[in-house]
């Protein structure tokens, strides 16, 4: 039986196997770990194959926390029944979330919201773009990694989002990276790989 589960969430336009990829990359570090990458619910606005947590036609930053809140029974849809496959439902902090820019927003959302008190999150290039009330498990350790040449997500919403969830008595930490743009790179990536080894590491 695997000793913990790593949820990938992927951007919009993307989908679950643009992200399979980092779970190869971490098996060294994370031997133990079972890795899924789903698929988004929505079929992508801008057509083709790719998904979406939510459209971004016409979004902008005084509506995108509704869209995130209308969402959420979407992305439970998707993780809930992965959870429960993996037999992790009794096992929230043996699980880890990890998201790229939109599915950044929704991993932020899961935990702050209070819905998945999971282990750990770790979120590349993304925003905490969650209405209130904010209500995060103390127990969960978040990890927020952002280019700081990002054309499309500022990295200032990375470094905002780690303090607000300080604020709120969540150990949080960020990293940006002069000069990387919209993506996660391999320093990113080797950086991820430590964190959720260590907040995965098996305890007792």
């Amino acid at each position: 039986m695997s000793t913990s589960l790593v949820i990938l969430l992927h951007g919009v336009g993307s989908n679950g196997a643009d992200l399979a990829g980092l779970g190869q990359l971490w098996r060294q570090q994370l031997p133990e770990a079972r890795f899924v990458s789903p698929d988004a619910p929505f079929a992508f606005d801008g057509g083709g194959a790719g998904r979406q947590w939510f459209s971004l036609a016409g979004v902008t930053a005084d509506n995108r926390p509704a869209r995130v809140e209308a969402a959420r029974a979407a992305f439970d849809g998707v993780i809930a029944p992965i959870v429960a496959a993996q037999g992790f439902e009794d096992r929230l902090d043996r699980v880890a979330l990890v998201g790229f820019s939109q599915g950044t927003i929704m991993a932020l959302d899961a935990v702050v919201s209070g819905r998945w008190p999971v282990a750990a999150l770790l979120g590349y290039s993304g925003r905490l773009a969650s209405p209130g009330p904010l209500e995060p498990s103390p127990q969960t350790r978040v990890a927020l990694i952002h280019g700081g040449s990002d054309p499309v997500i500022p990295p200032a919403e990375t470094t905002d989002a780690a303090a607000r969830l300080s604020a709120l008595g969540i150990a949080a930490d960020s990293t940006i990276l002069p000069g990387l743009g919209h993506t996660i790179s391999r320093e990113g990536a080797e950086i991820g790989a430590a964190f959720l080894a260590a907040a995965l590491a098996p305890t007792g």
